[in-house]
């Protein structure tokens, strides 16, 4: 089975996931991945996560709002980490199941489409 297109993804909305639900195993996350840029799955397998370093801090902040604007619109909320005034840190993972959901790679794909000013 190939792995899931990022143009596909964007194309879904998250679907609200409850306790009891099973995590996508690793390989069901791995065809996922498989149309994300630059993200990875954690040792763990229970998350996954993508690294920038923007060109300022007024950049960093900016595309963090932009993600929370899509986090608020799909009601799925990353973990998000600002450190070093630029270098931004993005973690998805659905913590009512502690795994990967599709809910994690529709996000990330998402992300992936918005601007953000990165250090030259």
């Amino acid at each position: 089975m190939n792995g899931t297109s990022a143009e596909s993804l964007r194309q879904k909305s998250c679907k609200p996931c409850e306790g009891g639900a099973s995590p996508l195993s690793r390989e069901e996350a791995g065809r996922l991945l498989e149309g994300l840029d630059g993200w990875e799955v954690n040792s763990g397998g229970k998350l996954i996560r993508r690294k920038w370093t923007t060109r300022d801090f007024k950049a960093a902040v900016e595309f963090l709002d932009r993600v929370a604007a899509i986090a608020e619109e799909d009601q799925h909320h990353p973990d998000v980490h600002l450190t070093g005034y630029r270098h931004v840190t993005i973690e998805l993972t659905t913590h009512a199941i502690n795994g990967l959901s599709e809910n994690d790679f529709i996000v990330a794909a998402k992300i992936d489409t918005l601007p953000v000013a990165l250090r030259e």
